[in-house]
């Protein structure tokens, strides 16, 4: 359905309406917290997540089957063998015999029998050198050629005879057999047991299991708090590496567990803040089955698994932890994870909004061929859809200039979202309030731990013997890096603290009425020239969910902004063209033109009256400007009898000299600042940029010409 901008906001459902001023909210709270600490965009050093090793427990619980497999040297001895005649292969010990892929022992075994060097196998059973048909009977095959025995506790094997092969053949499947029918009764346990939510599985860093079994969260106060601030900074900031970098910025380290299971505080690495915001433990869910084998392998043969999609994950029990945060919230974390993802045609996702003037990078669509369009800053803002050209070598199918529809956008959501402006501000003061809060707290609690290791270190110093300097000089080096981090901390610390006692204000009725007459800010906080590109796209996406684009006409752009909830506003948007015949009314205006220029009327005249009558210039798409009535008057070889030497302008209005003269000012700086788009002017049809003759102008001008200020804002909206 095609609804107007105005009544957007009344289509939404009321939980998307609150979802969306939450968003909105948290932008503007992180807009407003750029301000305040002037955050770099530098990135944080990046590092893996840890993964636990796995030992085999062959050589730690299996002992009395270690001892009979190395006491097969005595049963080759009164076979008849002698002592140096005898080796042992142990290289396999603790690996599974159901592949030989990475089985270096199996391989030398191969090999060695190829080579005639082996006489006879001995095994404590013979169906423990392989449990894979594939691997088994080609050593048979070999066995026999090169004149090899196989014994085991039973008896001695002869793969060359047909009864020594029958029965070796026998042992080989039973064993391939019983491999299968133990993997599937072991495996059918599991499931059992993970279906109940009872699987105990590792716990990541903020739950542990008491002596119980009872999974809890960490008794450590500052694990709880610092994982929470983990998400709600995402929430607020809607990127990980955002968290990483303000994490970083704060010298506030993120706990992870290393290979032994034990706590620790390190850098926190992108990658270790996705690793927690992807896990659903969080979120109180037992989930089992999140990976999948590949078909990729590792160069000692062990399969590569990759991470299943959440609807394909084969276990899930909510509420079976305590959660961190609740599932739907989970839900919408990952939700934006996979939306952060650049990856345009493969899942059609948006991206992270990044820097960039044109607004619809990554929400804009073609209206023919309904492939995602990339954006063009080469030649002036475009998007342009080339998509079958560079997968088929097809010509680009269309490109649209920026700069319309970008504003007609923009206006359509400011409109769209005034019925919800005044909630989402203050929400955003609340969401800012809360976040700081939290941060400072954080900081007081690694303080407070800093502290703690700091005294620890000294106590540890104080107690070894002065005499035991190799003992003492570590102790001693110790104690002086907690000192030193300790110091940082406290400096971090002492940054974070408010410079004024917050108080509880009760808004009375005065103080509300000035609250209300906060209504309209939006418009203007998109307009300033503090918030930042990233900042605008961002608020652009909590309400559109993407922009439909058409080039109807050579003139004309069709646009289609679909809402979140599936509403639907449509509009045409006139967009700059190359040449007047381009224009649908063109050859009109021309005609137009000439017909008024016969008739001695000056060019601005004539531009104001066709921009009345609705015409535009080729690069205007709101109006007419006299240098296009000049151009084709010339062209037709139409003299006006009185020329003007000089462009008119109203009363009230300085020209580019005036005010450098006015000012006392080089006049070639002030056109140097409009150039560079320091200082934003008006345009007029007349091409001349002029100032407003009054007091105000002239300080502005005065506050940049000082560098008191980077920019300042003339133009009359």
């Amino acid at each position: 359905m095609s609804v107007d901008p105005k009544d957007v906001w009344t289509t939404l459902p009321r939980s998307l309406q609150r979802q969306v001023v939450d968003e909105i909210a948290a932008v503007l709270a992180e807009m407003c917290h750029e301000v305040r600490t002037g955050q770099s965009d530098a990135l944080g050093a990046q590092g893996g997540s840890l993964r636990p090793s796995i030992v085999s427990s062959q050589m730690v619980s299996h002992q009395e089957s270690l001892r009979l497999q190395y006491a097969l040297r005595q049963r080759a001895r009164e076979l008849g063998w002698h002592e140096a005649d005898i080796d042992i292969i142990d290289t396999d010990l603790g690996f599974s015999a159901a592949s030989a892929s990475h089985r270096d022992g199996f391989k030398d075994l191969v090999a060695r029998v190829g080579l005639s060097e082996v006489g006879m196998i001995l095994s404590i059973d013979a169906t423990r050198l392989a449990r894979n048909c594939s691997d088994w009977y080609p050593l048979l095959d070999i066995c026999r050629l090169r004149g090899c025995l196989i014994a085991d506790r039973d008896g001695v094997y002869d793969p060359a005879s047909p009864n020594g092969r029958l029965l070796l053949g026998l042992k080989g499947t039973i064993s391939e057999l019983e491999l299968h029918t133990i993997r599937s009764r072991l495996t059918a346990g599991l499931l059992a047991k993970a279906e109940r939510g009872e699987l105990a599985l590792t716990l990541p860093v903020g739950l542990s299991r008491d002596p119980s079994g009872v999974v809890v969260k960490d008794p450590n106060i500052e694990v709880q708090e610092r994982l929470d601030l983990l998400f709600e900074s995402f929430l607020r900031l809607r990127a990980a590496a955002k968290v990483m970098r303000m994490l970083n910025s704060r010298g506030l380290d993120l706990p992870r567990r290393d290979r032994h299971g034990d706590l620790r505080w390190t850098h926190a690495p992108a990658s270790a803040v996705t690793a927690i915001l992807k896990n659903p433990a969080y979120a109180g869910a037992f989930v089992f089955g999140r990976s999948k084998t590949g078909e990729r392998r590792t160069p000692t043969g062990h399969s590569i698994k990759k991470p299943r999609p959440m609807e394909e994950w084969r276990i899930v029990v909510k509420d079976r932890y305590p959660a961190y945060i609740d599932w739907p919230t989970y839900q919408k974390i990952r939700a934006i994870l996979t939306d952060n993802r650049a990856e345009y045609m493969r899942i059609k996702s948006r991206g992270v909004p990044r820097d960039g003037v044109l607004l619809l990078h990554g929400i804009a669509y073609c209206g023919r061929c309904g492939h995602k369009m990339f954006v063009r800053y080469k030649g002036g803002g475009r998007y342009v859809c080339n998509h079958l050209r560079t997968q088929t070598g097809a010509p680009t199918c269309q490109e649209v200039r920026a700069r319309s529809v970008d504003a007609a956008v923009a206006a359509a959501f400011l409109i769209a979202l005034a019925p919800a402006e005044l909630d989402a501000l203050s929400r955003a003061r609340r969401t800012q309030q809360l976040s700081d809060k939290a941060t400072r707290g954080a900081i007081e609690r690694q303080l407070e731990r800093k502290r703690y290791l700091a005294s620890l270190a000294e106590r540890q110093f104080q107690r070894v013997d002065p005499d035991n300097r190799l003992v003492a000089g570590e102790l001693e080096r110790r104690w002086e890096a907690a000192l030193v981090e300790l110091k940082h901390a406290e400096e971090e610390a002492a940054r974070e603290r408010p410079t004024a006692p917050i108080t509880n204000l009760t808004l009375g009725k005065a103080l509300t009425e000035k609250v209300v007459s906060l209504h309209g800010r939006l418009p203007e906080i998109w307009a300033d020239t503090g918030t930042t590109d990233a900042n605008r796209k961002a608020l652009l996406r909590c309400l559109v969910d993407k922009v439909v684009l058409d080039r109807t006409e050579p003139g004309t752009a069709h646009v289609r902004i679909v809402w979140r909830g599936g509403a639907t506003s449509e509009m045409a948007i006139a967009v700059p063209v190359a040449t007047i015949a381009a224009l649908a009314r063109g050859e009109e205006m021309r005609l137009r033109i000439l017909e008024m220029a016969r008739a001695q009327i000056p060019d601005d005249e004539i531009a104001d009256t066709l921009t009345r009558e609705g015409y535009r210039s080729p690069t205007r798409p709101d109006r007419v400007l006299s240098i296009t009535v000049s151009c084709i008057r010339r062209r037709a070889g139409i003299r006006v009898t009185t020329p003007r030497s000089r462009w008119r302008h109203g009363e009230g209005k300085l020209k580019v000299g005036e005010m450098a003269a006015t000012m006392g000012i080089p006049e070639k700086w002030l056109r140097v600042q409009i150039r560079q788009r320091r200082i934003l002017l008006d345009e007029p049809g007349t091409g001349a940029f002029l100032f407003d003759d009054t007091p105000a102008t002239r300080e502005a001008v005065a506050k940049l010409r000082n560098h008191h200020v980077d920019r300042i804002d003339l133009r009359s909206n």
